[in-house]
């Protein structure tokens, strides 16, 4: 196929508005970047010749695009991303042009993930001391198709741009967890939940879209919100995707246990995350010396999962599960705090004073854990006749 056939294959997909079909022509994942005859270092001649404003534009700087990749040797990931950048201003343009139609939403789509995928290349090469620099170029390109998008204001699900939003949010949740700018995902999420066409988006994007969502919430301690975005996510995810399943597992395990709900093993057997099994036995048994050992033993798998810190967290459950036996042992709703002191001591807390027991049972109280009081003057804790220490707390 040489550069003639492509324009016009091109243009016939373009005037039957095969939306899919034109993206696929400007697709960096399609077969057509493998083919010689395209890698053309100026096409704008050639192409402005056959195609009308704005596509020769966008046309032009895919082709760009195409050579900066494959006829260099290495690929010029610098020089394709700034033609890539121009693709999606481009589309940003036909957008506006077009603006009782959005069958040609799937061009903004192949636009915004290639545009993505090149900055993190870009970015996973780059010697800049300015980590995630590129990546917010790229990000600011996708606000502005975003916005064209956002700023339909037709109502009918037929032909609004708003269908578009989903696509791009998830895009920008992606470069904004990468990049560890995770208080721009709120304006994005707002959007999306206040949205009067949350539920005609496409399953799978909505899928990704409570996954990051739920990350945030988790992030947040809004683990009530959390719970509901991620159990979404991994309950409609096909059980053919293991691995999105099992990525989804990993942060909604902590979720649910940090909610009160403990993991079965074959569950976490099945998706290959034992590592939550360890930590569940010693929260169950209130065995503060076992969490711990679980923690060292699977450190590195929870830092790089970024669950370290919110793991931990699970250790107040712990001191409630510890707590409750010494309460269960009593038999009594008011218990000496020295009591809670030896639990502490004899389950690996070995150098624990008076005054850090004191601490951990009012933090205990702060966050719902127990119903009770504090006696300071008696040196115990009182606590409440029914439900004194609650499975379940909202976040």
């Amino acid at each position: 196929m040489y550069l003639h056939d492509y324009l016009n294959k091109f243009m016939r997909v373009w005037n039957a508005q095969e939306g899919q079909a034109v993206a696929c022509f400007l697709s960096l994942q399609n077969n057509h970047v493998n083919n010689p005859n395209l890698y053309k270092e100026n096409p704008e001649g050639a192409v402005s010749r056959q195609l009308p404003t704005p596509l020769d534009e966008i046309v032009s700087a895919h082709l760009r695009t195409i050579y900066q990749l494959m006829r260099s040797d290495p690929p010029n990931y610098g020089e394709a991303f700034k033609h890539q950048t121009s693709v999606v201003q481009a589309v940003v343009k036909l957008l506006q042009h077009m603006k009782e139609e959005n069958w040609i939403l799937p061009i903004m789509y192949v636009a915004s993930i290639d545009l993505r995928l090149l900055a993190t290349k870009c970015e996973q090469l780059s010697k800049s001391s300015k980590a995630g620099e590129i990546l917010e170029k790229a990000a600011e390109s996708l606000m502005s198709c975003f916005r064209v998008c956002a700023g339909d204001t037709r109502s009918s699900d037929e032909d609004t741009k708003r269908l578009g939003m989903l696509n791009l949010v998830n895009q920008l949740l992606k470069v904004y967890f990468r990049i560890n700018k995770l208080h721009l995902c709120k304006p994005l999420i707002r959007a999306i939940d206040s949205s009067n066409f949350r539920e005609s988006f496409s399953l799978a994007q909505r899928i990704t879209y409570k996954y990051f969502a739920g990350r945030k919430a988790m992030y947040d301690s809004d683990f009530k919100n959390a719970e509901e975005y991620l159990s979404f996510a991994f309950n409609q995810c096909p059980r053919r995707f293991t691995k999105n399943k099992r990525l989804i597992l990993i942060y909604l395990t902590p979720v649910k246990m940090l909610l009160g709900y403990m993991p079965r093993k074959e569950v976490l057997e099945r998706y290959n995350v034992l590592q939550f099994h360890d930590l569940a036995a010693a929260v169950r048994e209130g065995n503060v010396k076992r969490f711990d050992e679980a923690i060292r033993r699977h450190e590195m798998f929870f830092i790089n999962a970024g669950i370290y810190l919110i793991v931990e967290k699970m250790k107040i459950l712990t001191y409630r599960n510890l707590f409750r036996k010494v309460h269960m042992i009593l038999g009594t709703h008011q218990i000496d705090i020295n009591a809670f002191q030896t639990a502490l001591q004899v389950s690996g807390v070995e150098d624990v004073s008076l005054d850090e027991t004191h601490c951990i049972v009012a933090n205990l109280i702060y966050e719902g854990r127990i119903k009770g009081y504090i006696s300071y003057q008696h040196n115990k804790l009182v606590i409440s006749k029914q439900n004194a220490f609650p499975t379940v707390v909202a976040a």
